[in-house]
């Protein structure tokens, strides 16, 4: 964690600032109030008074460990509740990255599998390449890119164009690399199944391989598009 982020958690706030000066302040009185009365000379006071002024002391001694009661409870509430916001802060910064994987508009990380489909007579289309991804996707991938400049998600669309296939707006060369972040071994095996992908794409006239890596690295982005018409419910 950065040493600003450390110095930030650190950093009293306000309110248990206060609570901590009151708390300094009520101690110094009581300390002040118990000299007082050992240091007074009652000597000329009578015994009526005395145990009147014993009682005043008492009870204001009562009042000012009541008042700290109070102020020490309050610190810890504050405590407790800062620790609270904290991990809130932490789960919903968690669940926003792992929505923004999902979204394809930020970069993943992780271990999973690469995917190469070679097709030298250019008889794969686009909806073989959609096939191909549909597999990866039902194995429980995570995070797909082709070529590492198409970022695939759920409105993701493949077109043909000519000889090309373009993913999300992005002509797309031959051959195709698909990187998939997921459960390598999982992954792996959905690509060999029988009828899965490799059979697939050799049904369609092309080859494919798949190697199993332990660190895959997605930076390509999906591109953002606003709503025109909805919008979030109430």
């Amino acid at each position: 964690m950065p040493e600003s982020r450390w110095r930030s958690l650190l950093r009293p706030t306000f309110p248990l600032v206060t609570v901590a000066v009151l708390l300094g302040i009520l101690g110094l009185a009581i300390v002040a109030q118990v000299h007082e009365k050992d240091n007074d000379d009652y000597s000329n006071v009578r015994g009526d008074d005395l145990v009147e002024l014993l009682k005043s002391l008492d009870a204001a001694n009562e009042r000012l460990g009541t008042q700290i009661d109070e102020l020490t409870k309050t610190r810890n509430g504050l405590l407790s509740s800062t620790k609270r916001t904290e991990k809130a802060e932490k789960q919903a910064k968690l669940r926003a990255e792992q929505l923004a994987i999902l979204a394809g508009t930020s970069g993943a990380t992780g271990p999973g599998v690469e995917v190469i489909i070679q097709d030298p007579d250019k008889d794969i289309d686009a909806s073989a390449l959609l096939d191909a991804i549909e597999e990866l996707r039902d194995a429980g991938a995570e995070a797909i890119a082709i070529n590492g400049v198409a970022r695939v998600i759920a409105q993701t669309y493949f077109l043909d164009e000519d000889d090309e296939i373009r993913v999300g707006g992005r002509e797309i060369k031959r051959p195709y690399v698909i990187e998939a972040i997921g459960d390598p071994s999982v992954l792996a095996g959905a690509v060999r199944f029988p009828g899965g992908l490799i059979d697939t794409i050799t049904t369609r006239g092309g080859t494919a391989t798949v190697t199993k890596q332990d660190k895959v690295t997605i930076t390509a982005l999906a591109d953002v598009t606003t709503p025109e018409y909805a919008r979030p419910s109430s």
